[in-house]
């Protein structure tokens, strides 16, 4: 059996786009140290605008270090120091003037396992909104909760339990509740650490069918073990291995014709 069927790879006309795709993010040079210890070393991507990018590796290289950059989530671990550029929309994200509540608006998070607040599924989604002043008043606010939880693919499965807490939903629907409220305050980038690693089956196929669709409005960058996972979802695919970016193309010669041994060591399940 070939990688490409064991991945259950898309066409390749699905994978590479007819024409070049502008970055929405550009990291360069971004190293990341945790006191004297380094845990990124120089890495230098491109974040497509409307895709999906794995960031796929061992554990521990830095996959979801780098993840946390992109909204300055490690802003929060004391000791954590920052250095390089990155940008969204040639804005440097660690410039002076940038807000970093107003920058997780802009590029939001979905964590590994589910979070929800311990509030109803309508306050969960219409938190944000309303922290952010972007709702000015409660129809408006209700036509976000809907609109969120419709792109979410929970609307069908809720619209009587709006008032039930959040935490009343299955693993499943909780993630999607959890990528309802990222999505409320409208963001441009949308980051995920794992999102399906507490799901069982049935949840995960639910939450890469939601991937694949939320990519139209979208930018999303994905950390996940799950290769086959990474080749369904995502059209590009980076590698990392002990702090370093060691490669990153579409997903497809990723798979299929990586250009580094480490890359190919890594995909066969050499290591890992």
């Amino acid at each position: 059996m070939s990688i490409r069927s064991q991945l259950k790879l898309r066409p390749r006309a699905d994978q590479r786009p007819a024409a070049p795709v502008a970055a929405k993010m550009v990291a360069r040079g971004v190293r990341v140290s945790y006191g004297a210890k380094p845990a990124l070393k120089g890495i230098d991507l491109d974040i497509q605008e409307n895709r999906v990018l794995a960031l796929i590796g061992p554990s521990g290289c830095g996959k979801s270090t780098f993840l946390r950059c992109l909204n300055r989530m490690n802003d929060t671990i004391e000791g954590c120091r920052v250095e390089g550029r990155i940008t969204l929309d040639g804005e440097d994200v660690y410039g002076r003037t940038i807000d970093p509540v107003q920058l997780r608006a802009r590029v939001g998070m979905v964590f590994q396992k589910p979070n929800p607040f311990p509030k109803s599924i309508y306050d969960n989604v219409a938190y944000g909104p309303r922290i952010h002043g972007l709702a000015s008043g409660r129809d408006e606010l209700d036509e976000v909760v809907q609109t969120s939880l419709k792109r979410a693919g929970l609307w069908a499965e809720v619209r009587e339990r709006l008032r039930e807490p959040g935490t009343s939903l299955s693993g499943g629907q909780q993630q999607r509740l959890c990528i309802a409220r990222a999505i409320a305050v409208s963001p441009e980038v949308i980051l995920m650490d794992e999102p399906c690693s507490a799901l069982d089956p049935i949840a995960t196929a639910h939450i890469e069918e939601l991937i694949d669709e939320l990519r139209a409005n979208y930018t999303i960058v994905i950390v996940t073990h799950n290769m086959q996972q990474a080749a369904r979802v995502s059209q590009r695919t980076a590698f990392f291995h002990l702090g370093e970016m060691v490669e990153c193309d579409d997903t497809e010669e990723i798979f299929t014709n990586p250009r580094d041994e480490r890359t190919q060591g890594y995909i066969t399940g050499r290591y890992g």
